[in-house]
């Protein structure tokens, strides 16, 4: 509204001064139309006209051409900030991923520590218990084979004692014994018999 005030202003004064021009050109006399008052009225009316366009254009359109871009630079700037803000929010997932991903990889060494652990000590313990049974197999092992030794050392000394006996007793042994003996024998028998 104020522009259209302005340019109808400009407007009248220009209509004017084209209206008075007649009377500056009669002032003047003079020869040389461009510093006559009426080359003087153009010139300033041609500023107000040039000066209007200026205006017009500083005034209407550069405020929108710079509203858009203070609006596309201030869109700009909020969509970074909204990237900015969604990378941090990445960068902090990652990080407390590395973070628990770091506890995981303790977590998984102290239970391989224990199980490693654990597992030789059960290795100790089985090793120490199949000992225990090869000692007690070896004992009853030696064992028998002492009772299967002192067995054959008893048969041994049996038939040794056998033998010497029969040797002794042959040494011994002559025809009026025998019959002692056989006699000795036969009464036994008939005695048992009763």
């Amino acid at each position: 509204m104020r522009f259209r005030r302005l340019m109808l202003s400009i407007f009248m004064i220009a209509l004017l001064s084209l209206m008075a021009a007649p009377a500056f050109a009669s002032e003047a006399g003079g020869d040389d139309p461009v510093n006559s008052n009426l080359g003087w009225a153009f010139r300033v009316v041609n500023f107000l006209i040039v000066a209007c366009g200026v205006w017009y254009v500083f005034a209407k359109k550069l405020p929108n051409i710079f509203r858009e871009r203070a609006e596309g630079i201030s869109a700009s700037i909020s969509d970074a900030a909204q990237a900015k803000q969604e990378a941090e929010r990445l960068l902090r997932e990652a990080e407390e991923k590395t973070a628990r991903l770091e506890q995981e990889v303790a977590g998984m060494r102290a239970n391989a520590q224990r199980d490693a652990a654990a597992e030789a000590e059960r290795i100790r313990t089985t090793a120490r218990e199949e000992a225990a049974k090869i000692e007690r197999a070896a004992a009853m092992e030696i064992q028998a084979a002492e009772r299967a030794a002192r067995m054959e050392l008893k048969a041994l000394a049996a038939q040794l004692a056998v033998e010497r006996a029969e040797v002794e007793l042959r040494g011994k042994m002559t025809p009026a014994t025998e019959a002692a003996l056989f006699r000795a024998f036969v009464s036994d028998l008939g005695r048992s018999a009763n």
